[in-house]
């Protein structure tokens, strides 16, 4: 099999996954997958905590993406979880030793190859081992620009990490890969199940949870100052830094919509693409900045601005993913793009 293509990418689970893919002979964009493995979502659970602070996530479970890519696409996969981290370093190994580029969820803080000042207690991100070297293993972070070498315990210390979205040593990696894909109705697939998803009634994820989310912004009223601007700061930290960051996932999921309308030649999804943009600059220009207004004592804006700024994002994402149901392509569409891709090949 051909030599392992490091890939610098804006998500590392999107990242893995183009990347694992790729070594198999798939050459998917990073948008195309985090579209394909509907990555864009919300998660509010008011009652769990996250270093003392509420969860708030704008990304889909780990692992998620991977696997709905796999499932689209017809792609087989292994993925194994292990109670024993000697187990799980063996499993590794015996893979390293065959050659197999092996996906792993990991938890940041013990990834020494970062900056201190860029390494938190977060049990989601994910990296690709590709071989154990003296002391430790070659890896490629779809974060970072080159191939990097790490400690075998600090790894290990990543893998088994304890605490929400805990990895328990979670690998992961195709095994079979199909060489005629059905992408047009995987994308269509995609399209409508992340719509659904992020109209999904349960008070705590998609729109509904943005809209939790403001009234518990609202709520922070009766805090003092200080414990507003800590709430309010991780909230954006989640937002722009943790998991690649939310408002960038708008900007990525819209990347996907634009290349998606172009591969089906479907306007609809192209302009879902730019409604997706405006969703995003939502989020940084207004809510964002609403949010940074308050930390550093600028300006006039209230808690009541900040959920204000979050309904509008919850609003801007209802109607589009509303018109993503209401404008999903014709069969006749979809046979269109599935006769032209087979006679591009």
């Amino acid at each position: 099999m051909a030599e392992f293509r490091h890939l610098h990418a804006a998500h590392c689970e999107s990242g893995v996954t183009a990347a694992l893919l790729r070594h198999q002979g798939l050459e998917l964009s990073e948008p195309m997958v985090f579209g394909l493995g509907s990555g864009l979502f919300f998660f509010f659970p008011p009652l769990v905590k996250v270093m003392g602070m509420p969860l708030i996530s704008f990304r889909s479970y780990p692992g998620n993406i991977f696997k709905l890519v796999c499932k689209r696409l017809g792609v087989e996969y292994e993925r194994s979880t292990f109670r024993s981290a000697e187990r799980g370093k063996r499993e590794l190994d015996e893979l390293l030793a065959r050659d197999t580029p092996v996906g792993l969820q990991t938890n940041m803080f013990w990834l020494s190859y970062f900056p201190s000042e860029f390494r938190s207690q977060f049990n989601g991100h994910n990296l690709i081992a590709l071989a154990e070297e003296t002391d430790g293993y070659r890896l490629s972070d779809p974060m970072l620009e080159e191939f990097v070498h790490l400690d075998a315990e600090a790894l290990e210390r990543a893998r088994f990490a304890k605490g929400v979205l805990a990895p328990r040593g979670a690998l992961y990696y195709p095994t079979s890969v199909p060489s005629n894909p059905d992408l047009a109705k995987a994308i269509k697939v995609a399209v409508s199940g992340g719509a659904k998803r992020m109209l999904d009634p349960v008070p705590i994820i998609g729109v509904h949870g943005i809209r939790r989310l403001a009234r518990g912004v609202r709520s922070w009223k009766s805090k003092e100052r200080r414990k507003q601007k800590l709430l309010l700061g991780h909230i954006i930290r989640m937002q722009e830094e943790v998991g690649s960051g939310g408002a960038g996932f708008r900007f990525m999921y819209a990347a996907f919509l634009q290349e998606a309308g172009e591969r089906l030649d479907f306007k609809p999804w192209l302009e879902a693409s730019e409604r997706m943009t405006e969703a995003g600059d939502c989020w940084r220009s207004k809510f964002a900045r609403a949010c940074a207004h308050i930390i550093k004592d600028r300006g006039e804006d209230t808690l009541d601005d900040v959920a204000d700024a979050l309904v509008e994002c919850a609003d801007k994402e209802t109607a589009l993913f509303r018109f993503l149901l209401a404008n999903a392509p014709s069969k006749s569409v979809h046979s269109l793009a599935t006769d032209t891709a087979a006679a591009s090949r």
